[in-house]
């Protein structure tokens, strides 16, 4: 076996300047930040959100630009077909159908936001004290939601429609007496997870208030289950109204749902299929465009798929 001869000379002694060495010259990315980065790369997720902003800008714009109102009858021209004059056609009044529809998506939505948030903001408190007493408080609270899990969701909602006066607010309350459970219950789990953590320990033993830690730091790390569960209620909350409107629960007249303008339409459905195709399609496209921007938010803040 050769041994090579290795010299002093052979090496060369690198001077390493150590504050270089040491600084940090990668761009920090906060969690939000990192989350964007996933969230942008999911092009379904992305065609939801544009779907969504055009359904919101159309419903405010949508009226004024075809120049028709939605609530103008004109017998001579009813259940006419799409055209120059009527984009969408007319339905059995001889409203136009073009601006009926966008009237609609302003009503469809603001129910469904509303209920939403009205489910977030119940939701979110009853679940997060629940969680975070614990013991007794946990016991009775629960019990509470479960005793109203239990009653059929549609027949609550139809019971109270029907005592209750006609209206939207009426139709929103109707769907929020037991739409937040769900919500409650998702936080609930999250914050009995996250309180027994050593950042909530420490800011415990420095004298930390229940509600500041509450609000402070177990209800914003919970924000990622939270904001996939309210893009999923949304839709329900919208199928629910659709669903009330063609039971003949909507909204009053003259006012328009997408749900009230498919239960008009569904009489002359054989020989005007354009009144109903309209307002379904856009049902269901809204209700497609919020479930895959939930779960592009669902993998966008999930820390597993971090690369």
């Amino acid at each position: 076996m050769v041994q090579a001869n290795i010299k002093q000379s052979d090496f060369e002694t690198l001077l390493v300047d150590q504050a270089a060495a040491e600084q940090i010259v990668g761009e920090s990315t906060s969690y939000w930040k990192d989350a964007w980065r996933r969230f942008k790369k999911n092009k379904l997720a992305l065609f939801g959100v544009a779907v969504i902003i055009f359904l919101a800008i159309m419903a405010f714009i949508g009226g004024p630009i075809s120049g028709q109102s939605y609530d103008d009858t004109d017998l001579i021209n009813a259940n006419q077909t799409p055209s120059a004059e009527h984009w969408f056609g007319t339905d059995n009044l001889g409203r136009d159908v073009f601006a009926r529809t966008w009237y609609g998506a302003k009503i469809s939505l603001f129910i469904g936001l509303m209920a939403s948030l009205i489910d977030l903001i119940i939701g979110v408190i009853w679940g997060a004290v629940s969680g975070f007493f614990g013991g007794k408080v946990d016991e009775y609270m629960m019990r509470v939601a479960d005793i109203l899990y239990g009653v059929p969701y549609l027949l609550v909602v139809i019971l109270l429609m029907v005592v209750m006066p006609p209206g939207l607010w009426t139709m929103i309350i109707a769907m929020t007496i037991t739409g937040w459970i769900s919500m409650a219950r998702i936080v609930r789990g999250q914050v009995m997870q996250l309180r027994s953590e050593e950042y909530v320990l420490a800011s415990k033993s420095l004298g930390a208030s229940n509600s500041r830690l509450l609000f402070r730091h177990l209800v914003p790390n919970t924000i990622g289950p939270i904001l996939v569960t309210l893009t999923l209620t949304i839709p329900t909350a919208i199928f629910t109204e659709a669903f009330l409107s063609y039971l003949g629960l909507g909204v009053p007249a003259p006012r328009a749902s997408w749900g009230t303008m498919a239960s008009d339409a569904l009489p002359a459905f054989q020989y005007t299929p354009h009144q109903l195709f309209f307002p379904a399609f856009f049902i269901c496209l809204t209700i497609l465009a919020f479930n895959v921007i939930g779960d592009g938010l669902r993998d966008a803040l999930d820390p597993k798929e971090s690369k």
